[in-house]
């Protein structure tokens, strides 16, 4: 069976195109389930207003897809909670933001 760490390693090639960081590194993916062949993806965006939103769910969707053993994935996009990079974001990105707490 396929873990949700092997499919956060798929998800780790999307890159932000604005931030130009992975969507891991800023904590935009809030969770993945796995359930036989199928991922279920909760995910954010830096701003509701995000006017890339379509282009990385599309490449989220695409990247789990490529993980080995899974045939079908969806992509939930939620604002609950609100992205705050001080919470969500990994510490190598907080650097690359410039947020040093």
């Amino acid at each position: 069976m396929v873990s949700e760490s092997e499919v956060m390693e798929s998800l780790s090639g999307v890159e932000d195109p604005e931030m130009k960081l992975a969507v891991t590194e800023l904590g935009l993916i809030y969770s993945v389930e796995v359930n036989e062949k199928h991922a279920e993806i909760d995910m954010t965006l830096t701003s509701p207003g995000c006017p890339v939103a379509p282009e990385i769910m599309a490449a989220v969707h695409r990247s789990a897809l490529s993980t080995e053993g899974i045939e079908s994935a969806h992509v939930n996009l939620t604002f609950s909670p609100p992205w705050d990079p001080r919470v969500h974001a990994s510490e190598d990105a907080k650097f690359e933001m410039g947020i040093f707490d």
